[in-house]
């Protein structure tokens, strides 16, 4: 069965401070965390001496780095890629200091008024740009679907798959960014589960696409985990909460929470708890 020790999470949303992050972690018994930002700074950021410093103090604490949660791909397809690319092998750098192969991606936004197709050729030439330099210093790349970028929509996440799938280039499946992009998510989870390697767990509801705790939203989310379990998922479950922010977020709360959290940390405890239940059925 899916397992509790794969859980992992964008610990960011817990707060901006590392040890804050850390402390939420620790109590939730979990053992990951997709390293994104720390102190209001993107991973992209970080000397690899500050890095280093991360990497110590979380070997101190027993935490490891299930991924690089970076922002590579996230510009648009008409932005120069030169700057991109070298912010790409720092982040690399990053991953290996960190100790993780996998580095999460986008696959850059597309003008709103333009018909994506007309820049398939352009994102598949950068994305595998990308990917040789992985392949070559021994990185994995995630990509994710996102509302805005090429990779949105199942069918274009699978033109990408079908031209870059292999060790260095996997993708990732997230829900609720699915379901804002009016996928129906077991469509997108049957024409893609031959590439999915990490899973964002959020959920959101179709008519408004407000984010939900796992379950309580349109993206299917048990259904679609029961189904990874008989594939032979054994990959991580990363927490994605997007919850403090919306105005629904208090309606969510459970009995019993800990009022002695900050919002993010109330939010972030009430994602993972929405997730253990669906994994404890």
């Amino acid at each position: 069965m899916l397992k509790l020790s794969k859980i992992t999470g964008f610990a960011d949303e817990i707060s901006e401070e590392l040890k804050i992050q850390i402390r939420l972690l620790k109590e939730l018994g979990m053992e990951y965390l997709e390293f994104r930002s720390a102190g209001g700074r993107s991973v992209a950021d970080f000397a690899a001496g500050e890095v280093k410093e991360i990497r110590a103090y979380l070997d101190s604490e027993g935490i490891k780095v299930s991924a690089i949660g970076s922002p590579v791909g996230k510009i648009s397809i008409n932005d120069s890629f030169k700057e991109h690319f070298d912010s790409f092998k720092r982040v690399a750098e990053t991953a290996h200091i960190l100790n993780t192969p996998n580095i999460r991606i986008f696959s850059f936004y597309i003008p709103e008024t333009e018909e994506a197709g007309k820049y398939k050729n352009e994102v598949i030439e950068r994305l595998g740009r990308l990917k040789d330099y992985g392949k070559s210093n021994g990185v994995i790349l995630l990509h994710e679907n996102e509302k805005g970028i090429y990779g949105d929509s199942a069918l274009r996440c699978k033109d990408i798959m079908e031209a870059l799938f292999g060790d260095s280039f996997k993708a990732v499946f997230d829900f609720a960014n699915f379901v804002q992009c009016k996928e129906d998510t077991v469509k997108a989870y049957e024409l893609l589960k031959p590439y999915i390697s990490y899973v964002h767990i959020k959920d959101a509801l179709k008519e408004t696409g407000e984010v939900r705790v796992a379950g309580e939203g349109d993206g299917r989310v048990k259904e679609i985990l029961k189904e990874l379990d008989k594939e032979g998922y054994r990959g991580f479950l990363s927490l994605e909460p997007h919850l403090a922010d919306f105005a629904g977020f208090r309606q969510l709360e459970r009995d019993g929470m800990n009022f002695s959290l900050s919002d993010s940390e109330r939010a972030f405890t009430m994602a993972y708890e929405a997730l253990r239940n669906i994994l404890n059925q």
